[in-house]
């Protein structure tokens, strides 16, 4: 992975910054991904903070966040008594972000978060700048499972995203004040999607570098989350015409093109 970088020259797109890491159970790697996140947020944008949700994990995940939040007050830490899900953790991570814009990525180090550099001036323009794993450097089991979850969102809901569930998104901070995101699992981010594009805010795709993960093991194949999800999205596809009923379509969220 690649130092911070400087975002492009003649960008204006950055103002303040709020990175969002969910984190479930991360000890081994939660310190350098915080630190990453910390050198490349200095150097594209002075006013930031790095919030990092701790998801009930059974480990020291949240003493490491805790004795780095007192070494620099721009680390905040949100942590949960038990775990919740992943979409309860981005949900309470968004709803404390106090930024312009916000960025999320997983607290699992298997993105190179140097890479928002070249995710900022795609905000020109646009409201979402969403990224794609390729390659995904998942075992194949998660890959397959990965087509499958983003072939069932298109089937009910059109297309979303080249890759619905990947943790490298950037957008701007009032688009939540627009729509709630109910799912509290994996459907979160499909919701998130689903619902953005519907109300006509403008979304860029951009790949993002993907790394094997170095510790720690993923919980998105087990059967419960598989479930939850499931019943989290049959019930978007039931409710999402009443939900954005009478939502305005963005007129102040997206920047206009130069």
């Amino acid at each position: 992975m690649s130092g911070p970088r400087p975002p492009a020259q003649g960008d204006d797109a950055v103002g303040s910054i709020s990175a969002v890491l969910p984190a479930y159970n991360e000890e081994a790697v939660i310190a350098d991904s915080v630190q990453a996140m910390v050198e490349t947020l200095e150097a594209l944008a002075p006013d930031y903070e790095v919030i990092v949700v701790d998801d009930g994990s059974r480990d020291r995940t949240a003493a490491i966040v805790a004795r780095l939040s007192h070494d620099n007050p721009r680390i905040r830490l949100i942590s949960h008594p038990q775990n919740r899900g992943y979409g309860a953790a981005l949900w309470s991570g968004f709803t404390h972000a106090s930024k312009q814009l916000v960025f999320l990525t997983d607290g699992d180090k298997q993105f190179d978060v140097s890479e928002l550099a070249d995710f900022l001036p795609l905000l020109d323009g646009a409201d979402l700048v969403i990224g794609y794993r390729q390659p995904r450097a998942d075992p194949w089991i998660r890959r397959l499972y990965g087509w499958g979850w983003n072939a069932i969102v298109e089937l009910l809901f059109g297309y979303t995203a080249r890759d619905v569930d990947c943790a490298f998104k950037l957008f701007r901070r009032g688009i939540l004040d627009r729509f709630q995101v109910h799912a509290r699992g994996a459907t979160f981010s499909a919701e998130f999607l689903v619902k953005a594009r519907r109300l006509g805010f403008v979304v860029r795709e951009r790949r993002a570098s993907h790394y094997p993960r170095a510790a720690g093991s993923p919980t998105g194949a087990r059967p419960s989350v598989i479930f939850r999800a499931f019943r989290e999205l049959i019930r978007l596809r039931l409710n999402l015409a009443s939900e954005l009923a009478g939502t305005a379509r963005p007129q102040q969220v997206t920047r206009p093109r130069p």
